[in-house]
Formats: structure tokens, C-alpha cells, sequence
């Protein structure tokens, strides 16, 4: 990346280390956003609508990804034409009207099947919002950082905050909700979403005052002639697959894991006592794993390439899913789950434990993905952005294509097949699809 000449050296590191502290809050409430989906998906489940559907109750994930698929090339745009901090404030905007309409769905005018639809359509805003955040920080911080192993470093550090805000937020939003029955419904959860929107309303008043500067200024313009589009290099198609693989499958190992650990039946873990607690306990552990995969991953990033990362990564989480699917669910052990403040044992069947450890493998693989996908790309790594943010709707396909045969006879844990061969072909894209075979067009 070429440096400001004309702004002072230490000038230019205080400008940096702003915008990295920003980035890295933002990342945060990217998790906060995306992941009050699944708490609330239980709730969902629960309403007699509904009739206790896993496939209705990951709809309102769905939405959230959905938004990824119509806002992704936008947001990419966006980035271009008004800047990187515009861009953030906008997603931020809309996160709070997604909360809003949620919160409205919850009002007792609109109870019953309504009161569904009305919580899908902001879950669709705020998934327009995370769309818009997620364009922004990660080229942002893999410009500030230069590309490479420093770039990814960054954006390691930023999944860091991101999983600490994945792990609380299940476990925050279940301690406020309480125990869910088939009496629960959305006006049980406006606690959380009067929080919810105090945060966005906190974030835009901050980020409205801090000065940051675009990493691409002066470069990158609305005038650029862009004479090609990021699909003309090979590596980037073969990684924006990946990405939409990718979240597929870390949404859909904890997502369906939750619905597993809390079914009372005969197709669930039989775990009668405290099912619905436990599931969610185990489902923040996962979360919780993500966060120190990627505090291990940050450490060791700058001397280990993304492509080393991936590969291992990819081949222990799949043998990892191989055990969990073969593995009989009457063979348990006792795991220590994260419970609010502390960790406290718990039975669970041994194929649990094994999905849980996959939040280790798949702690790395997002960061490693984009820096694969968007390296050499120059001028085009704010439309590669757009693009890439545009197949995260992976993470709402898969996990509904997977409780689909969750809630066939097929069972759950076949239903595992589904991030199994999502991991093999991420395996193969580190291996052997991210090497960049374009090097001849013109970036810059």
C-alpha cells in the first residue's frame, strides 16, 4: 500500500491505530447483530405456529444471511463512492431499524402469525446492516496492515471481538429471556433489543465524531476506470465460494448442535432436564472456542501463512464431523460448558463435544479466505469486497438446507454431511484454488 508522503509519520500511525480500534468495535457488533438470530430462532420454534419446526425456526438466520445476497454488490459500491466511514454509519443506521421493527413485532397489536413476519422483515434490515459493517472492516484492515500475513494478522484480531461478542451474546440474550415455553413469544425479548438499540444508537453518535481515514484515499476513486471486475481472476471466484461455504458451515454446526442438545424426543440428544439451557450453553461454548482459535491464530498469523492455517484447519474439523456423525449419541461424557460467568460440567453425548471443537478449525478459516481471495486484487479489492459480502448468504442457505434433513429420518447428525463436504472443498481451495493465476491484468 503507498503511504501518505505528505501527512507526518507519526500523524499517519495515530490515524491508523484509530481506525483499528473502530474496526475492531465494529466487528463486535457484527457478531452482536448476526447472532441474536439464534436465541430468538428458539423462541420462534417454540410458538405454536411454528410447531416446533427446526427448518421455521432458522428462518430468521435466514433472513439475516439472506440480506447478504441483495446487499453485497451495493455495499461494495458504497464503499467506493462515499468512503469507508459513510458506509459503516449507514450499516450501522440499519442495524438499528432492524432492531426497531424486531422490537415492533413484539408489540400485542400484532401478535400471532403476524408478529413472525413482521420479526423476519428486521431480521432481514439487520442483516443488510451486518452486510455493510462487514464490507468495511475487513479490506480496511487488511489495507492498513499491507496484504499478506499482516493483513491477516489484523483481521484475526478483529475475529477475535467478534467471537467474544458471538459467545456473550447467545448466553446474554437466553439470561434475559429465562426459560422458554411454548408461552414465550416477542415481547418476552424486548429487554434485549431496547439494549440492542441503545448500542447502535451509542455506535453512531462514536463513530460519527472519530476522524478516519480512508486507506485508499487518493487511489481509489469514483472517477478509477476499472477496465476488468474481480471475477476475472480465478482465485477470487474459487474463494467467494468458498465464503459462502464457509459460513454455511459455521453457522450451521452450532445452529443445528442448539436444536439437537434441546429436541426432547427421540431424535434428539434425550437430554430431558434443562434440554433448551443446555443446548444453549454448549452452543456459546462453541463460540467461546472460536474466540480462542482466533486468539492463537492472531499470535501466530504473521508467521504462518493463511494458506498453512487453512489447510490444517480444514483437515481436523473434518475428521472431527466424521467422529460426530459415527459416533453413537448414547456414548456421552461430561464437558465443561460456559455458563454465564463460569464454567460448569455437563453430560452431553461424545458427538456433541466433537462439534463443539470445531469452533477451533473454523475460528481461522474466514480471515484466511478473504485474504486469499482479495490478495493482488488492488483496485478491485472494495468490489471483490462487495461480492465476497454478497456470498455470506451461504450462512443462511446451508444451515436451512441442513435442518431440512435435520427434521427428515435422516436425523440430525447425518445432517452433518452438509459442512462435511463444505470443509473438503474449503480443504481443496486452500491446497490448490487460491493460487492467483491472473497476475498479468493490471491493478493498480
Amino acid at each position: 500500500m503507498e503511504q501518505d508522503v505528505t501527512t507526518p509519520a507519526p500523524q499517519r500511525q495515530k490515524g491508523a491505530m484509530i481506525a483499528i480500534v473502530t474496526m475492531m468495535f465494529l466487528y463486535a457488533m457484527i457478531a452482536f447483530v448476526t447472532n441474536l438470530a439464534a436465541p430468538i430462532g428458539v423462541v420462534m420454534k417454540m410458538d405454536p405456529e411454528v410447531g416446533g419446526s427446526n427448518f421455521l425456526a432458522m428462518l430468521g438466520n435466514f433472513m439475516v444471511f439472506l440480506a447478504y445476497l441483495f446487499m453485497g454488490i451495493p455495499s461494495g459500491k458504497l464503499l467506493t463512492k462515499i468512503g469507508y466511514k459513510k458506509t459503516a454509519l449507514a450499516g450501522i443506521a440499519f442495524g438499528f431499524i432492524g432492531v426497531l421493527i424486531q422490537f415492533i413485532s413484539g408489540i400485542e397489536s400484532f401478535e400471532g402469525y403476524s408478529d413472525n413476519v413482521i420479526y423476519l422483515i428486521g431480521a432481514f434490515i439487520s442483516g443488510m446492516s451486518v452486510c455493510m459493517l462487514n464490507t468495511v472492516v475487513n479490506p480496511m484492515l487488511n489495507l492498513i496492515g499491507g496484504g499478506g500475513k499482516r493483513g491477516n494478522q489484523l483481521n484475526m484480531m478483529g475475529g477475535t471481538f467478534n467471537s467474544l461478542s458471538a459467545t456473550i451474546t447467545p448466553i446474554f440474550v437466553g439470561a434475559l429471556i429465562g426459560q422458554i415455553t411454548d408461552k414465550t413469544d416477542f415481547a418476552d425479548i424486548n429487554l434485549v433489543l431496547y439494549i440492542a438499540m441503545s448500542v447502535f444508537a451509542f455506535a453512531f453518535l462514536v463513530l460519527a465524531f472519530v476522524p478516519i481515514q480512508d486507506p485508499e484515499m487518493g487511489k481509489v476513486t469514483a472517477d478509477t476506470k476499472f477496465e476488468r471486475s474481480p471475477w476475472a481472476f480465478r482465485h477470487f471466484v474459487l474463494g467467494a465460494i468458498g465464503v459462502f461455504i464457509y459460513v454455511g458451515v459455521e453457522v450451521g454446526i452450532p445452529g443445528t448442535l442448539n436444536f439437537y442438545l434441546s429436541d426432547t424426543t427421540a431424535k434428539g440428544a434425550g437430554l430431558v432436564t434443562n434440554a433448551a439451557a443446555i443446548g444453549g450453553m454448549v452452543a456459546g461454548t462453541y463460540w467461546l472456542l472460536m474466540l480462542v482459535g482466533r486468539v492463537i491464530g492472531s499470535s501466530i498469523a504473521s508467521r504462518v501463512s493463511a494458506k498453512v492455517m487453512m489447510t490444517a484447519v480444514t483437515a481436523v474439523g473434518m475428521l472431527l464431523i466424521l467422529g460426530a456423525i459415527f459416533i453413537d449419541k448414547s456414548v456421552t461424557t461430561s464437558m465443561p460448558v460456559f455458563d454465564k460467568t463460569t464454567f460448569v460440567m455437563e453430560t452431553v453425548p461424545v458427538s456433541a463435544l466433537l462439534l463443539v471443537l470445531c469452533g477451533l478449525c473454523t475460528s481461522v478459516m474466514w480471515t484466511s479466505v478473504f485474504n486469499l481471495a482479495t490478495e493482488g486484487l488492488g483496485k478491485y479489492t472494495a468490489a471483490a469486497s462487495g461480492i465476497f459480502m454478497m456470498m455470506v448468504v451461504g450462512g443462511g442457505v446451508l444451515p436451512l438446507i441442513q435442518n431440512a434433513i435435520a427434521d427428515s429420518e435422516l436425523g440430525y447428525m447425518i445432517s452433518y454431511i452438509v459442512p462435511l463436504i463444505g470443509l473438503a472443498y474449503l480443504c481443496f481451495y486452500a491446497v490448490a484454488g487460491c493460487k492467483n493465476v491472473n497476475k498479468d491484468i493490471k491493478v493498480d
